[in-house]
């Protein structure tokens, strides 16, 4: 089964390729926990401090609260703006 983690932050940051290099650096860190295929970071287009990391999944099991992957991120990341956390399942 595959689904995807997303987690969105707005960073508070006046420097948001600071923090942006800092969640490169948390990802690399975390390298590819068992059953996730990849980890995608995007930056919003219109919105130059609103970044969205995906953690893509590969897995019997959805865990539909979030990875512990996910949720370590969540915890780190919350320093430094507004989170939002979601699971999604490919239809």
């Amino acid at each position: 089964m595959q689904w995807m983690e997303e987690i969105k932050l707005r960073i508070a940051e006046k420097d948001p390729e600071l923090v942006e290099g800092k969640i490169m650096k948390l990802i690399k860190d975390l390298g590819n926990n068992g059953g996730m295929k990849e980890i995608k970071l995007y930056h919003s287009a219109m919105v130059g401090n609103d970044v969205s990391v995906h953690l893509h999944w590969e897995t019997d099991n959805t865990e539909p609260q979030g990875s512990a992957t996910g949720l370590c991120l969540v915890h780190v990341l919350r320093e430094f703006g507004l989170i939002s956390h979601s699971v999604w399942v490919e239809a």
